[in-house]
């Protein structure tokens, strides 16, 4: 059973992934991304990783994949303009496609396993420990600094591109909160008399 869930979730990604770049309508390849994005989850959990695949289901299907979903859907763009260019760089894409495979095939032709490679990959945590409090104990433990480095490298850049996208428009009326609190109720609004048949 579980070999047969490996072949099935590795065909579903396989195919899903084409079918994202084949796809006519962008629409249709974003439903084919969340498809592959939910066989790669089989596949981690096939592999006593249901942490990472939990992870692979809430970032990517719940939060990157229907942004991007919503993105597509909300952009007036003219795919098919778009799409009616590309005949022209399919021998490029080609070219690269093949150089690509040659690179894969020499390099899975020269593959090598080390003899100590599995005692490797093992986590060194206390045995009878589950993978999510194994991952933790790892990450804040042993990794504690390169994990908090990390994080504070991805914050000076989110800051950045803030900074860089940021614009300051002198022609638009912005609001001000204090000042808005800080109004006058008798002065914030005026009753006008109007008299039947004039106006303002």
């Amino acid at each position: 059973m579980i070999t047969f869930a490996f072949y099935l979730f590795a065909i579903t990604v396989c195919l899903s992934g084409i079918m994202v770049v084949m796809a006519r309508h962008p629409v249709h390849s974003v439903l084919w991304l969340i498809l592959a994005f939910i066989s790669a989850a089989g596949l981690f959990i096939l592999l006593s990783a249901e942490f990472v695949a939990m992870l692979l289901i809430i970032v990517y299907v719940g939060a990157v994949a229907v942004l991007f979903l919503f993105v597509v859907m909300m952009l007036d763009v003219d795919f098919g303009s778009l799409k009616s260019q590309l005949v022209r760089y399919v021998p490029v894409g080609g070219l690269i496609a093949l150089i690509l495979l040659a690179v894969l095939a020499i390099a899975f032709g020269d593959w090598q396993s080390a003899d100590d490679a599995l005692a490797m990959r093992a986590v060194p945590v206390e045995p009878g420990v589950q993978n999510t409090p194994g991952i933790g104990m790892v990450l804040y433990d042993q990794y504690i600094l390169p994990f908090q480095v990390s994080g504070l490298i991805l914050l000076v850049a989110m800051i950045g591109a803030i900074t860089l996208t940021m614009r300051h428009r002198r022609d638009i009326k912005r609001q001000d909160v204090l000042a808005q609190m800080h109004r006058d109720p008798a002065k914030a609004m005026q009753l006008r008399d109007v008299k039947p048949g004039q106006g303002l």
